[in-house]
């Protein structure tokens, strides 16, 4: 009996000294993988159409990217479904790295809107968020508000007199106007939603539209033409290229709406990789040419790791789960 439980411990300790070697040696190829990547052209999948700014920025990106691996980066538009088409081409591509996803806040606004689609964007692997910057409240001339405490008591003195615009249901600006209103103690203001950016600011230039939550680098000519005014910036704290707008948490503290650029990967992408992949984008926004490019659209530069874009990307999904839900917002 002595003899078989010898053996029998001898054998498991045979078993686990083989199945730690396993380990090492499957992680060696993971390993050296990360290593040497990319080994071939870099495909970056952007779900929006050649000019927007999501796409400007992955270029500049891309550019970079490919002279310090001497590959070549290649930016791919597929736009369509409010940025799923995109998604989901990467959702479906091999996780090695070499198929990446560019996006903006929608890769977390979509799921939330529509829980049929076909693929399941938090499944992504996170590398890094490149850059974020605040929404800014702009109202037209015509509105005779001059601070988002005036905005509300006009509102609340003339319910549903006023109206703002977004580029489309569920987009980040029709959820942050549902935000405000909210906060502001369920104000009345009828949404006016447009087929994109473009019509958006005709809208509002013409004073179709009365007010809308949208980002500085559309906006910014034309508050320093007097063609529109901003009342507040979307953060807790003002920014540079605004010092004289206050914040949103000034009067509403935590209202916080940013616009953000992020890289994801398919599904069960390797973490070494991962993390290689983040390292040389942060690096990257350390350029100066890089920093000026984000600094003339007001953005900050991030690149944070994955596990921080991790958690970032689940505070995110809890901040608009909550307005969706609340305000009962409904996909098209």
């Amino acid at each position: 009996m002595g003899c078989l439980v010898s053996a029998m411990r001898l054998s498991r300790r045979n078993l686990l000294q083989i199945a730690a070697g396993a380990v090492v040696l499957s992680a060696v190829p993971r390993f050296a993988s990360a290593q040497g990547y990319p080994t071939r052209p870099v495909r970056i999948v952007v779900g929006f159409p050649p000019g927007a700014p999501v796409d400007r920025i992955s270029r500049v990106l891309g550019e970079k990217l490919s002279a310090k691996w001497g590959q070549p980066v290649v930016v791919e538009n597929r736009p369509g479904a409010t940025g799923n088409i995109g998604v989901e081409i990467v959702a479906r591509a091999d996780p090695d790295g070499h198929t990446l996803l560019f996006t903006p806040p929608t890769v977390v606004i979509n799921p939330l809107l529509n829980t049929k689609l076909p693929f399941d964007a938090s499944k992504l692997t996170p590398v890094t968020v490149i850059a974020s910057f605040p929404n800014v409240l702009v109202v037209h001339p015509k509105v005779s508000a001059a601070s988002v405490q005036e905005l509300i008591a006009l509102v609340k003195n003339n319910p549903d007199g006023l109206n703002y615009a977004s580029s489309g249901n569920g987009s980040t600006a029709h959820l942050t106007a549902e935000l405000f209103k909210l906060k502001a103690g369920g104000l009345k203001i009828t949404h006016v939603p447009y087929k994109g950016g473009g019509p958006l600011m005709t809208a509002m230039l013409a004073g179709e539209a009365d007010m809308l939550f949208f980002t500085p680098d559309a906006v910014l000519p034309y508050i320093r033409a007097g063609r529109l005014k901003a009342l507040a910036v979307l953060s807790e704290r003002r920014i540079a290229a605004l010092p004289d707008v206050p914040a949103m948490g000034e009067t509403f503290p935590g209202f916080v709406s940013i616009t953000w650029w992020g890289v994801l990967a398919p599904p069960k992408m390797p973490m070494p990789i991962a993390e290689r992949l983040s390292g040389t984008i942060a690096e990257t926004l350390k350029q100066p040419d890089v920093a000026k490019h984000l600094a003339d659209v007001s953005a900050d530069p991030i690149g944070n790791r994955p596990a921080e874009m991790a958690i970032f990307l689940k505070e995110e999904t809890e901040r608009w789960g909550r307005v969706i839900r609340s305000a009962d917002v409904k996909s098209d």
